[in-house]
């Protein structure tokens, strides 16, 4: 049997979606046992959240007070304690994720697999490079415990189980580092999706031409419960947040609807949005590179079309 660790990230309520994604992606392990680990101050929640993952065998919960605000630092050396007598430990390739794993991987001297993206056995298994214009395939050693960030973007996500897995507590001595400490966060507060879990995504490049005129795909968005992105270039022109940022220095999402507003198609773009399931481009230039890769092109001014799509959408029925 494979015994397989999931760090549940959550935010002290619900785990993160990108755990049930996870737990896909461990369940094509052949002979696979999930056990989810949470790690909180208070996780009852939590905890029961994590239980009513499908494909979930098994909840243990670490209480202490330093994971009242999850660090890295803290969780680590309780987490390689924790993985004792599994034979992989898995995270998600979110940014808590990939701060969390290599600390793992070096507290248990494992060779880490980044960007998880198929299963092709216990120990063989396929992962991105080169920007994703090339998959490898990587095989770890017989024996040796797998540590790795699974690529949320390929995996669809595990549904609610009818039965709950059973939640149990662990205790575990190592005592979380204390030369890291949680001191404030400072991040948009907003009502709409998490970019890297949304269903739908409107993103804008930087023929907006203002931080201002991004104001018309966050009408948009609201519209249509959908959450909002960004190409490099607007970011770093200073017209959407660094969060917004999509690509393969921002963020690898997957949503079921992507639109891009006045985004050219630099190949660092298309690497983050290639396993959105529908890709639709409105670009004035007709050779802009993403109509190649898009599902639905329009060829136009983004500023008649977004007011147009919106008249669409408040039409009844």
């Amino acid at each position: 049997m494979n015994r397989i660790l999931i760090v549940a990230e959550h935010d002290g309520a619900r785990v993160n979606p990108a755990i049930a994604k996870c737990v896909t992606c461990a369940r094509a392990i052949p002979d696979a046992e999930v056990t989810l680990a949470v790690f909180a101050a208070d996780p009852a929640t939590v905890a029961a959240s994590a239980a009513a993952i499908a494909g979930v065998d098994r909840v243990v919960t670490v209480t202490h007070a330093a994971h009242a605000n999850p660090l890295a630092a803290a969780i680590a050396p309780q987490l390689a304690e924790l993985a004792a007598g599994y034979s992989h430990v898995f995270g998600p390739s979110t940014t808590f994720g990939k701060d969390l794993m290599p600390r793992v991987a070096a507290l248990l001297d494992s060779a880490q697999v980044s960007d998880l993206m198929a299963v092709e056995s216990a120990t063989r298994f396929r992962r991105p490079i080169y920007a994703s214009n090339a998959i490898v395939t990587v095989e770890s050693s017989a024996g040796a415990k797998v540590v790795a960030t699974v690529r949320i973007a390929s995996f669809e996500a595990a549904g609610v189980s009818v039965a709950p897995a059973p939640i149990e507590a662990a205790v575990v001595s190592a005592a979380p580092d204390t030369h890291t400490r949680f001191v404030s966060v400072s991040s948009a507060r907003s009502d709409r999706p998490d970019l890297q879990t949304a269903a739908k995504v409107v993103s804008g490049g930087r023929a907006l031409a203002s931080a201002e005129n991004f104001g018309i795909l966050f009408k948009l968005a609201d519209k249509m419960g959908a959450a909002v992105g960004a190409s490099r270039a607007a970011v770093d022109a200073g017209y959407a947040a660094n969060d917004m940022q999509v690509g393969q220095t921002g963020k690898i999402i997957a949503p079921q609807l992507y639109l891009a507003f006045g985004i050219s198609g630099a190949i660092q773009h298309l690497t983050g949005i290639k396993d959105a399931r529908t890709i639709v481009a409105v670009n004035k230039d007709p050779e802009a590179p993403i109509f190649e890769v898009a599902d639905i092109g329009l060829v136009g001014d983004l500023f008649q079309v977004v007011p147009e799509i919106e008249r669409l959408l408040d039409r009844p029925g």
